[in-house]
């Protein structure tokens, strides 16, 4: 395909992530990368280079992320950015006509998440948030199953980010990572839409159901101070902060339709890396961490079955037609499938997002209302609505082979 039928995307953000997304990209040939950025130049550097060994012309290369907005041959932006940068961006980007896709993370403010509404509403621009782990293979089969009924009338759901991130976060001044300041400042669930992303389209959120309450508790703060004293110098950066967030927040979420939600942070203790998950309905539950699931009349003795024939028989049919095969290297082929999934719907036309603008505020809501529940001392604060009561009876998503309703 040549270069000018292809769909032009600019990449906002090159740390890690960023690095990651930009390969996978370069390994599409119906995509260009016109313009890269970021705030180092670097990095900004070293991926335009990249782009120009991919044997494409060599793009724009920029410190300013509105000179890539500006850049007339940019079809669409992706912002793995720092989390604070994320919402700035995508607001800047819809108003300059550029449908964008951002990646995880939590809000900084309300008032921010319903400026990503109203902006959306304003200027008729898709967004999205590249959520892989709807996309997973496990998660898909899931919601087919969901779907289809097996667990029978879901009542309750668990997840998390369950992840042994001490060097990570202990390091991040000198590794250039926006996590060091965060976990420095903020007390709540930081890094909410893993677990709650696919449980959110389990339970129709924002399509037939909504988020109502939220409370949040945390730990005491032992284990970044602990690792940093064992394998730092005394006089490193991390031995001279008092970091602010909790080893553990718990968040218990409630749902209009009566469902209840717990998501975990953890993220500073030893521990093997986990997403916690449970589906539980009327009928049967799955359990991400011993790999099973009971369901009642089949299972045999009343006792745990192992997953895996289950995901075979309700394998999701995106990963059963999709190329996914060849892009096992991010995250198993999810990272592959939610890039598909903010590109595919624009190249086709389509303005509704599978992961749309009402889906991203609420999402990412999750961690300012937890620091204003934890600063509270636990205290419930109501979700707000950012559908404005269209949740009851919104209009079925279309019909896309990434959709995720």
């Amino acid at each position: 395909m040549s270069e000018k039928n292809c769909f032009g995307i600019g990449i906002i953000g090159l740390g890690g992530r960023g690095s990651g997304l930009l390969d996978m990209l370069l390994n599409m040939d119906d995509i260009a990368v016109p313009a890269v950025c970021d705030l180092y130049e670097d990095r900004a550097r070293q991926a335009a280079d990249r782009v120009e060994a991919s044997g494409r012309p060599r793009p724009l290369q920029t410190l300013d992320y509105r000179d890539v907005l500006a850049c007339p041959d940019v079809d669409g932006v992706i912002t793995p950015s720092s989390w604070t940068s994320h919402l700035e961006i995508m607001l800047a980007a819809m108003q300059a006509g550029k449908p964008v896709a951002t990646e995880v993370g939590g809000a900084t403010s309300v008032q921010e998440c319903w400026d990503l509404v109203h902006a959306a509403k304003a200027t008729d621009v898709p967004c999205m948030m590249l959520e892989n782990c709807c996309y997973g293979r496990e998660e898909m089969a899931l919601l087919n199953m969901v779907r289809q009924g097996v667990f029978g009338e879901l009542i309750h759901c668990q997840g998390g980010y369950e992840h042994d991130l001490r060097a990570e976060v202990a390091r991040g001044l000198e590794n250039r990572h926006y996590r060091f300041l965060n976990y420095q400042h903020r007390n709540g669930d930081i890094y909410p839409t893993h677990a709650l992303g696919p449980i959110a389209k389990m339970l129709d959120i924002n399509r037939g159901n909504r988020f109502v309450s939220l409370a949040s508790f945390p730990t005491k703060k032992r284990g970044l101070k602990e690792w940093a004293s064992a394998n730092l110098d005394a006089d490193h950066a991390a031995n001279q902060t008092w970091f602010n967030q909790a080893d553990v927040v718990t968040t218990v979420l409630t749902c209009a339709r009566g469902e209840t939600v717990v998501l975990t942070h953890d993220t500073t203790l030893p521990r093997p890396y986990s997403r916690g998950g449970r589906v539980q309905g009327t009928r049967g539950i799955w359990m991400e961490d011993n790999r099973s699931i009971y369901l009642e009349g089949s299972s045999p003795n009343d006792s745990w079955e192992p997953f895996a024939p289950y995901l075979e028989t309700y394998d999701h049919p995106l990963w059963q037609k999709s190329d996914v095969a060849n892009y096992q290297a991010g995250h198993g082929g999810m990272d592959y499938l939610v890039l598909r999934a903010f590109i595919e719907p624009l190249m086709q036309g389509f303005k509704q997002m599978p992961i749309d603008v009402w889906d991203v505020a609420t999402w990412m809501a999750v961690t300012p209302l937890s620091e204003e529940s934890v600063a509270l001392g636990g205290q419930p604060v109501a979700f707000p609505d950012f559908t404005n009561g269209s949740w009851i009876c919104r209009q079925i998503a279309p019909d896309h082979r990434y959709s995720l309703d």
